[in-house]
């Protein structure tokens, strides 16, 4: 087991939801280090890039308490090309919703995008000629209780509707058949794309419904709304108030990692 992390920051992993995140860690023999290298303290390395994930510093600029920012980074780059930060927010996300009495999976969601500026000169930027914004844009999938059930960060210049098709496909890649619901936004609207949500409703059984405002200003949109308020929630990190990875799949990442800091809160 590993040791308390000397570490004493309000993003620190508690011990209650240490004993929770242990259970869906990969095993210790997995971990990245060299022969004859002595391991790192894994739960320190998890505040560190809990710290880095809430208050958007730069890696080199990682408090020394957390050990090398090498080592941290490390950690973050091995396990995002394994999966590793995915499989960890399915499983939070599916003892949340089992703890409320409700199924693993879920059999409605609602999706949307966000256009985000970027702070780097990474691969994947575009231009949002609607937004009027030089950056990514997030495709999220949410269950109804806000939690995300798939990501996709694109550039910006990228139509919500191929970006929800891409997240749709990732989707059920995993092999998840439950869902039976779509609500968008009339953003999303157009022949192609019903012809497609059709399809999908014939080989998914899943079907596209639109949600629109029903008056002006604003307003709080009946299925919708979850979303809205899941794109607050990842506001609360500072490194999500823009887009710092060079890789889209680093933006991916760090989103799954705040579902899983905000699903550790409610589970421990």
């Amino acid at each position: 087991m590993s040791t308390a992390c000397p570490c004493h920051y309000p993003t620190d992993v508690s011990d209650a939801q240490w004993e929770v995140l242990q259970l869906v860690l990969p095993p210790p023999k997995w971990h990245p280090g060299g022969p004859g290298r002595k391991p790192r303290d894994l739960r320190c390395v998890i505040n560190g890039i809990f710290y880095v994930n809430k208050t958007g510093c730069q890696w080199r600029l990682l408090p020394t308490e957390f050990g090398p920012w090498e080592t941290v980074y490390g950690y973050f780059c091995r396990w995002r090309r394994a999966g590793v930060w995915v499989r960890v927010m399915d499983t939070l996300r599916q003892w949340e919703r089992q703890s409320q009495g409700r199924l693993p999976e879920p059999s409605a969601c609602c999706a949307d995008s966000q256009s985000i500026k970027t702070a780097t000169q990474g691969e994947e930027v575009g231009f949002d000629g609607h937004k009027k914004i030089k950056g990514r844009k997030r495709h999220i999938l949410v269950d109804t209780l806000g939690l995300i059930v798939a990501v996709v960060v694109t550039a910006a210049k990228l139509d919500d509707r191929l970006g929800l098709v891409t997240l749709l496909q990732r989707y059920f890649a995993s092999g998840v058949t439950r869902l039976r619901k779509i609500w968008v936004d009339g953003g999303y609207e157009a022949q192609w794309l019903c012809d497609w949500g059709r399809g999908l409703k014939q080989t998914h059984k899943v079907a596209l419904e639109v949600v629109e405002h029903t008056g002006k200003g604003f307003q709080v949109v009946k299925h919708r709304w979850q979303v809205e308020r899941t794109f607050g929630w990842l506001g609360n990190d500072r490194r999500h108030s823009r887009d710092y990875e060079v890789l889209t799949a680093s933006s991916e990442a760090m989103i799954q990692i705040s579902m899983i800091r905000l699903l550790l809160k409610r589970l421990a």
